[in-house]
């Protein structure tokens, strides 16, 4: 509590929350650290990069009550293979979560380029893909209808590279954004949200590391009796500071003049709950990403055998929103009408991330087979293996009848019982 502990320093008495001290205790009260040095955000951060970039997008078009894979046209083998020339799709994906997630927006610029058809058509044709930095992008809203379409959204752009400055419409930028909106256009980032939260873990480690530093020995006071002037007092502090600083000055014997006396300032880690308190705020913040305890290396109520069904709901909770946000954000802008009434739509594999040990993925594709739910050709897919003739064809136990034939074999010829 501020004020309820002085430490003296000098003739001085001097609060614990005085900044002056809490700098010298190795705590910035008004501290300048970004959220991304935080390793649980950091952690967090990574966790939901990494997973949209593996997930592959697919191809697929509406057939009766099912859907098949489609033939990619180009903006699809652009999506799926090479979005632009210096990226791949991992790569791309990553990044733009990454923006996403701490920014609250993430923007996706759709290049395209008018192709020439006949002496006076053409037509529009996607060229490539490429995502913007979310810190140099401004979103406008035409309210008074200025550029002709009132309501509509427009995205400033300004390149950290060549400092231009580009305005694109909303049809030409993909509009990613986290699910905390509270007018459906912005996002907030869980940075912004807890503020407070991640900024004082960073500060609980920054308090770490000078602990550290100073060969886990606590800070210490120098009290003295009289006046001196600022440059003896300087020159006392920088003395002493050099005697009982360093891991290399830990266990030394000083010798204090009398007079004087040297004052521990015992602020223990285990009577503040330290690593309690610091766990605590540190799964808060993995929550508010919708990670799980044992994505952030926390098997204290979980275990490895269980970790499987922590992924799944990991999926459900946290990863089904945002792939069905990316997945419609896509369909939409990166379709013609024409397209869309076909039935043709892109979908994430998610699949990917519910891969499982060999011996459990051998046993659901077999069962799979046998009950006619994948062709030989479907499960040797699966594996990565080329299809076999013949393979193409659902196959079940013979064995198997249906619900109204049970019990025909037992019945005699002519209907008798």
């Amino acid at each position: 509590m501020k004020g309820a502990v002085n430490a003296l320093k000098g003739s001085t008495a001097v609060s614990l929350g005085d900044p002056e001290l809490l700098q010298w205790l190795g705590i910035d009260k008004h501290g300048s650290r970004k959220s991304i040095n935080e390793a649980t955000y950091f952690t967090c951060l990574k966790m939901l990069s990494e997973t949209m970039g593996k997930l592959p997008l697919k191809y697929y078009k509406v057939e009766g009550d099912g859907r098949t894979r489609a033939a990619p046209d180009d903006t699809a083998k652009l999506l799926m293979n090479r979005p632009n020339p210096i990226m791949t799709p991992a790569t791309f994906w990553g990044t733009v979560e990454a923006n996403c997630q701490h920014y609250g927006n993430a923007f996706v610029w759709i290049q395209t380029v008018f192709i020439k058809k006949g002496k006076y058509g053409g037509e529009y044709k996607i060229k490539s893909f490429w995502p913007m930095q979310s810190n140099y992008t401004t979103v406008l809203m035409d309210d008074a209808g200025i550029f002709g379409c009132a309501g509509k959204l427009y995205y400033r752009y300004s390149d950290p590279k060549t400092g231009k400055t580009y305005t694109f419409p909303q049809e030409s930028v993909m509009h990613f954004k986290t699910w905390c909106s509270f007018d459906g256009i912005m996002g907030a980032s869980v940075q912004d949200i807890l503020k407070s939260t991640v900024r004082g873990l960073g500060e609980a480690q920054t308090y770490l590391n000078n602990l550290y530093t100073q060969g886990l020995t606590a800070s210490m006071a120098l009290q003295y009796t009289g006046d001196l002037d600022k440059g003896m007092r300087a020159t006392l502090e920088k003395e002493y500071n050099s005697l009982l600083t360093g891991a290399k000055n830990a266990g030394k014997v000083v010798a204090i003049p009398i007079g004087m006396t040297l004052q521990p300032l015992n602020i223990k880690l285990t009577d503040a709950q330290f690593y309690e308190l610091k766990k605590y705020t540190a799964l808060q913040i993995a929550a508010a990403f919708g990670i799980k305890p044992n994505q952030i290396n926390d098997y204290e109520k979980s275990s490895y055998a269980n970790s499987e069904s922590q992924q799944l709901a990991f999926l459900v909770d946290t990863m089904l929103y945002r792939l069905t946000q990316y997945e419609q954000e896509i369909n939409y802008k990166c379709q013609t009408d024409q397209q869309i009434k076909e039935g043709l739509f892109y979908k994430f594999n998610e699949k990917v991330i519910l891969r499982t040990d060999s011996k459990s993925q051998m046993d659901q594709i077999i069962s799979a087979v046998k009950n006619g739910i994948y062709t030989s050709n479907e499960g040797r897919n699966q594996l990565d293996m080329p299809p076999k003739e013949g393979g193409d064809v659902l196959v079940v136990n013979g064995n198997c009848v249906p619900l109204t034939d049970v019990g025909a074999a037992y019945r005699k010829k002519g209907g008798e019982g």
